[in-house]
């Protein structure tokens, strides 16, 4: 396992995300918790110390697995990681109810790692609100020790995290963001970059596979890569990007079941970062695969907003499928299994979810495109 020096820690350059947990007859909210802790014993035995969850991962099942699982190894042996959920509005009144909540459904008296999460257009205003304390609260948990390092994720866009690092800058110790070589020009993830080494900030990465889209890519580009690296596999190749990222510190990776974990822990067995030609080729291939796609991560934090109750990134990706190829039989073929009241045509256009979207999808407008590609 390559390691990553920050501050007087040593930090597994690779970190297990707990946000695609292994799940019960595909329940998001039904954590498999005995694959959890099989995961995470082996995960520890192969050296990864770095474990990051939040409040609405699986619907908030995701703190209590994985406090489960790390409580079998001695606390000094693991980072963990955690995040206050301004991502819902309604939640910036309640700091200290949460971050009590948090340690008690994690089974520890202290974060290693917190974080202000999903730093964003949508919240910006209510973070730095003074109204809600929210910052002045998790300040006196870092001088009472019950945060070792504070930091914030973010997936909003440039102006946001300036004004973010303009008012608490001063404070911030490491910033995670949603870095991958399709994000690097799509969400300008290279200025936003750029922006945290101003402020002397290292960056830890979120959605290295954009939820699993750069694990598999057209054969076409397949056979480029591998006459560059004939021993790489294709979901290597995003972390060897990363590795070429010099401010890059951890790498989050969900991984959702023992073989993804098994490979990524081998990738990162070895420091192998691109050449010149070989990052300008994978720059080449993510702008190629950019045309009519939406940027959806399947957060799920959407889900839980919707009156309709309907699974939007299943339906995101198959709308993503429909318009990328310009038509073709999957995205009809799926959408029979889906019933009536839980299509596109389903939606009411309240724009709920749009609000807690990181990405800032119009998802409503997707939803009625989608319904009249169907009809088409």
């Amino acid at each position: 396992m390559i390691y990553k020096n920050f501050q007087d820690l040593k930090l597994s350059a690779l970190g297990m995300g707990a946000m695609r947990l292994p799940v019960k007859n595909g329940n998001d909210t039904d954590v498999d918790f005995v694959a959890v802790e099989e995961m995470v014993s082996y995960a520890m035995e192969k050296g990864i110390n770095y474990y990051d969850t939040a409040w609405g991962y699986h619907n908030g099942n995701s703190e209590i697995a994985m406090g489960k699982a790390l409580s079998k190894y001695p606390r000094d042996s693991f980072y963990l990681a955690t995040k206050f959920p301004g991502y819902d509005l309604s939640n910036m009144p309640k700091v200290k109810e949460i971050f009590e909540k948090q340690l008690e459904k994690c089974g520890v008296e202290y974060f290693d790692f917190y974080l202000f999460h999903n730093v964003c257009e949508m919240n910006i205003d209510a973070y730095l609100d003074e109204k809600y304390g929210i910052y002045e609260y998790l300040i006196e948990q870092k001088k009472n020790g019950r945060i070792k390092h504070l930091g914030f994720s973010a997936h909003g866009n440039y102006e946001v995290m300036k004004r973010f690092l303009d008012a608490y800058g001063k404070d911030m110790e490491f910033c995670q963001i949603q870095l991958n070589y399709l994000d690097w020009s799509f969400q300008d993830a290279k200025g936003k970059v750029e922006l945290l080494n101003s402020y002397h900030i290292p960056v830890w990465v979120m959605e290295p596979l954009r939820g699993g889209r750069l694990a598999k890519l057209p054969e076409k580009d397949v056979n480029i890569l591998k006459d560059l690296r004939h021993d790489e596999d294709v979901p290597a190749w995003a972390f060897r990007f990363l590795q070429t990222i010099p401010e890059v510190t951890v790498v989050l990776s969900g991984m959702s079941n023992m073989d993804q974990l098994k490979e990524n822990i081998q990738t990162f067995e070895t420091d192998k970062p691109l050449s010149k030609e070989e990052m300008d080729q994978l720059l080449s291939i993510a702008n190629g695969m950019l045309n009519g796609t939406l940027p959806c991560t399947a957060c799920r934090y959407c889900t839980s907003h919707c009156p309709q109750g309907l699974d939007i990134p299943m339906l995101l990706n198959l709308y993503n499928e429909h318009s990328f190829t310009g038509g073709g039989f999957l995205a009809p073929m799926a959408l029979m299994a889906v019933p009536k009241e839980k299509q596109p045509s389903a939606c009411v256009g309240c724009r709920s979810c749009e609000k807690v979207c990181p990405q800032q999808i119009k998802i409503s407008e997707a939803m009625a495109d989608f319904t009249t590609k169907m009809k088409a």
